[in-house]
């Protein structure tokens, strides 16, 4: 099957650029404060945003130098740097903004925006769980940028941990496809299989491992699609997919998957125009994920092949 993503998945886009060169350039990084935007980040990991924009604010709100909790998050057109915060969001006056929370919705933000917040939440979650040395216990303390922790006693640096998954779409080579419902969600929900990469696999493997572990389906001919971001908190999704024989019983023997089912393109097609999750149609017979996971963007991928 000529299978391949369509489209880049949203938090994917590339728009910024990160310069990551002034992390290690202290005096570069805070000669730009004066005239650098400031991205809010609330602790749910909202934001504001305003016409298709992320909500970027002037950063000498917050004094004449960057507070040290700020994370540097690179330079958007001029040149200009932007800097994030953990805070309450706060509206300019008279502007026309709305929160957002980017795990429901992706599509509204341009490519710019998308990998601001994307890196903003990713780093400002990182600082909010490693805040310690993880081999004494010793308090740490930002450097480079909000890009690493310093233990003060050792100088060893600690970098943002990331927790690969891999994401993936099974199929029978023609048209057919296993889509399948954790026991938490509403019933009619379904997406892709997924699950976290263990020490010492490579992510081929875990494809493997994981559809079995979850469903109880063998699969082959494992190939790679894309990856996208995932940070809630950490996460780096990697998605594949693969080919099963649908004469194979289903067996969830790991407890996170309570159904699956084999869905024709066709269904899968009807499901797509009727919405996802969190807007799409109450009648519809099978919902599925919405724009901003890289489930959705394959489903899409797939769904459009002939």
């Amino acid at each position: 099957m000529n299978f391949q993503l369509r489209r880049v998945p949203l938090l994917s886009r590339v728009g910024a650029d990160r310069s990551d060169q002034l992390r290690t350039d202290t005096d570069a990084a805070v000669a730009g404060w004066p005239t650098a935007a400031l991205l809010r980040v609330d602790p749910r990991n909202q934001v504001l945003v305003a016409d298709g924009r992320v909500v970027l604010q002037d950063a000498r709100e917050l004094g004449e130098t960057p507070p040290v909790d700020a994370v540097f998050l690179g330079r958007i057109e001029n040149g200009r740097h932007v800097w994030a915060v953990r805070g309450a969001l706060q509206a300019p006056d008279g502007a026309d903004v709305s929160v957002l929370d980017i795990r429901a919705t992706g599509d509204v933000f341009d490519d710019v925006s998308a990998q601001l917040v994307s890196s903003a939440i990713a780093l400002l979650n990182w600082h909010d769980n490693a805040r310690f040395s993880a081999v004494d216990g010793t308090p740490t303390k930002p450097v480079r940028g909000g890009w690493a922790r310093a233990n003060p006693l050792t100088g060893v640096e600690e970098f943002p941990r990331i927790d690969p998954a891999v994401i993936c779409l099974v199929h029978d080579g023609a048209d057919r496809v296993v889509l399948a419902r954790q026991h938490n969600w509403p019933v009619r929900m379904f997406s892709l299989l997924a699950g976290f990469v263990e020490a010492g696999e490579s992510f081929e493997a875990c494809v493997v491992r994981e559809v079995h572990e979850e469903v109880g389906l063998s699969v082959r001919d494992v190939t790679y699609l894309g990856s996208q971001p995932w940070p809630f908190p950490r996460s780096l999704m990697v998605g594949f997919h693969a080919v099963a024989d649908p004469g194979q019983t289903f067996a969830f023997s790991d407890g996170e998957i309570t159904e699956a089912n084999w869905f024709t393109r066709d269904e899968v097609r009807a499901a797509l125009s009727a919405g996802a999750w969190n807007n799409g149609d109450p009648d519809a017979k099978l919902l599925l994920p919405g724009s901003i996971s890289i489930a959705r963007t394959i489903i899409e991928s797939w769904a459009e092949c002939d």
